[in-house]
């Protein structure tokens, strides 16, 4: 379903991408060429976005555990850093028009102007769900608004210059959807990027997750070492460390901590460190990562000092 969606979009957006190129060129509005790159750019990131969504339904193999899920997340950080490489040229070249204005043909700008937002308004309520948790497809839908907006701007401009003769008001509005535009890419690049560099779901609180564990399964005594991440925003994943009094605990301990971990947060992908006592297996190789950092800022330190000796010695001589 979300396949089909993105590509009748990507249909919508490439016919009218032709349509708004030649009316740019023709009217020699920026507003327009502007709002026609951007379309390109959706045709691509559409693109890309049908790619990784074909991609996400592949199994998982011997390399890559988890299948291809997070294609999904990659797409729509690289539709977030494009979109961004997009909006500082139209800026650049806004601000050209500004200082030398461009005669623009007003009519033709309208004109073009009103079909791109018949097509931006169709591929918006094509990908438009409510409560949309995919990064992809809010990627993809990202570029489509972006374009909506840009075509506003060029109806807008064409209408103030037919009625004013102000040609400072095409690139005037075109920065101003750049900006909106990249507000919203910021944030996407900023959420994507947080879930490729493993940082937590930021609906989940840790203490509040370890005392809930706790009180759904009476048997485990302490939880430590809680680590979670995301594959996608729908697929948290969680590794644990639970403490029990003994042996015959685990069983019960580990499906209880399961079961109330799929119920309150959804988390079906856990593996959870099962310990008899308070003796963490792991706590020697803890000690070692603590350790690596002190030993190489005293390496660093002494190699330092040794420099600044050579460096005594070579100006005694």
């Amino acid at each position: 379903m979300t396949t089909n969606r993105l590509l009748w979009a990507l249909a919508v957006i490439s016919v009218f991408m032709v349509v708004e190129v030649v009316g740019g060129v023709l009217s020699g509005s920026l507003a327009l060429l502007a709002d026609a790159t951007h379309m390109l750019t959706d045709a691509l990131a559409l693109a890309l976005a049908v790619s990784a969504q074909f991609f996400a339904v592949r199994p998982p193999d011997s390399r890559l555990h988890y299948g291809y899920r997070r294609a999904q997340v990659l797409a729509a950080f690289v539709n977030g850093i494009f979109l961004a490489f997009l909006l500082f040229w139209i800026v650049s070249e806004a601000v050209q028009r500004f200082v030398n204005p461009v005669e623009v043909n007003a009519p033709l700008m309208f004109g073009v102007a009103v079909a791109g937002l018949v097509a931006n308004i169709v591929a918006f309520f094509i990908l438009h769900r409510r409560d949309e948790r995919d990064l992809n497809m809010r990627g993809a839908m990202l570029h489509v608004i972006g374009d909506l907006l840009g075509s506003v701007a060029a109806i807008v401009a064409a209408i103030v210059i037919s009625m004013t003769g102000w040609l400072q008001i095409d690139p005037i509005l075109s920065i101003l959807v750049a900006v909106l535009i990249g507000v919203s890419a910021i944030r996407l690049v900023r959420e994507t990027g947080f879930i490729l560099l493993e940082g937590a779901p930021q609906s989940i609180n840790v203490v509040e997750l370890a005392a809930g564990i706790i009180d759904a399964s009476p048997l485990i005594k302490e939880v430590h070492d809680i680590r979670i991440s995301q594959i996608t925003p729908d697929q948290p994943r969680l590794t644990m460390h639970a403490c029990v009094d003994s042996a015959a605990d685990a069983a019960p301990a580990l499906e209880a901590a399961k079961a109330f971990l799929g119920k309150k947060y959804k988390i079906r992908n856990s593996t959870i460190q099962v310990e008899v006592g308070e003796d963490c297996p792991d706590r020697a190789f803890k000690d070692e990562e603590q350790l690596a950092p002190a030993a190489n800022a005293n390496q660093s330190i002494a190699s330092g000092s040794a420099a600044g000796g050579a460096a005594v010695l070579a100006a005694s001589d």
